[in-house]
């Protein structure tokens, strides 16, 4: 297919265009010829499986994060970063995700990782429009928050119960089960 490239002047929904993309863009990214397009794009649904993700070989940093960074943008899996201390979580869906993610990043970036076991039961997009009750949120629940590779503040709950109780004891903040909202 790569060898039967052609220029063409008009595109139809749902043509492949092919693209050099210097990591610009993302899965959902949709380009126009400068109409005005509403809609929120591709909804990332919390993960059922997490695992904090380890760097095994310090030397090689630069190609754990480059590694992380792609695969994440390719979708094969949500990566989430700890507030409390920059610890890297791995949200997935199955266990094969797991050895796809380490073994692309031993093969593909020489980045050798592995995993420790969480106890957390679901990620939920956190949104507040009280100011005040995020920041009470954030002291209080700061040990459970993380963010994703947008930035989004998320709440990692452990049990349905802890998650229940943060539903009640902050009334003011919305708990969303996909990053779309």
């Amino acid at each position: 297919m790569a060898s039967k490239k052609e220029i063409v002047d008009e595109a139809f929904p749902g043509d492949v265009i092919g693209l050099y993309d210097s990591g610009n863009f993302k899965i959902g990214d949709v380009l126009t010829a400068g109409e005005v397009l509403h809609f929120k794009g591709m909804p990332s649904f919390s993960p059922e499986i997490f695992r904090y993700v380890n760097n095994d070989d310090p030397l090689k940093s630069k190609q754990f994060v480059k590694g992380l960074d792609q695969l994440m943008d390719e979708g094969v899996a949500q990566l989430f970063t700890r507030e409390m201390d920059g610890r890297k979580i791995i949200g997935v869906v199955g266990n094969l995700q797991l050895d796809v993610i380490q073994y692309r990043l031993e093969h593909e970036y020489t980045a050798r990782v592995s995993y420790e076991p969480t106890n957390f039961y679901k990620a939920c997009w956190v949104t507040c429009s009280d100011k005040k009750a995020l920041a009470d949120f954030e002291n209080r629940r700061g040990r459970d928050l993380a963010r994703d590779t947008d930035g989004q503040l998320v709440f990692l709950a452990e049990s349905p119960w802890m998650l229940k109780m943060a539903q009640e004891n902050h009334p003011d903040v919305q708990f969303h089960f996909t990053s779309e909202f």
